[in-house]
């Protein structure tokens, strides 16, 4: 019986996910989209974001935090200056539903002290997967964009040291 409901809940979940088809997206603006932060602070991307550059570690998965992580770890042993935020982008109605568990959860693996610095879309979150594309979604997609929201630097294929020098190029040219 166990098995039996953990086969519908795995149906229910992954049959309301849509897949998009990766794309570059630098050069584009990063159009509006509206999410939560662990603080429980309602904000608006792009413009919540003032500074000159600011990066987007964007998770479509869980599993995502891993390569979330990867970045996260290299820009801090980099000393790479730059102001950086994690969007989990979220699609589906059961997810919604649970966004209240998931964000718990969040708040359980993160310090307090880094709440802010992480941006939830539910509502929107198909919008971002849409935007980006979301095939091999444990990938996280790196977003380096400016004061308008135009994208500077996109990655898409998990963390890699040449990826990493990449984005200092341009954040040097920026």
């Amino acid at each position: 019986m166990k098995l039996l409901i953990c086969l519908i809940l795995t149906i229910i979940i992954t049959g309301c996910s849509t897949a998009f088809p990766n794309k570059n997206i630098t050069g584009l603006t990063l159009p509006e989209m509206a999410g939560e932060t662990l603080t429980q602070k309602e904000v608006s991307l792009p413009s919540m974001f003032a500074t000159k550059n600011t990066l987007l570690l964007v998770g479509y998965k869980q599993n995502s935090q891993f390569d979330i992580d990867r970045w996260l770890i290299a820009l801090d042993m980099t000393n790479t200056d730059v102001k950086a935020y994690e969007i989990p982008a979220i699609q589906g109605m059961f997810p919604r539903m649970f966004s209240t568990v998931i964000n718990d959860g969040m708040r359980a693996g993160i310090p307090k002290e880094l709440w802010g610095g992480v941006v939830t879309l539910y509502a929107d979150g198909e919008k971002m997967q849409a935007f980006t594309g979301n095939e091999k979604g444990n990938n996280a997609r790196i977003l380096l964009i400016d004061q308008t929201g135009k994208i500077l630097y996109f990655y898409d294929r998990g963390f890699s040291v040449q990826a990493l020098n990449d984005l200092r190029d341009v954040l040097k040219q920026s």
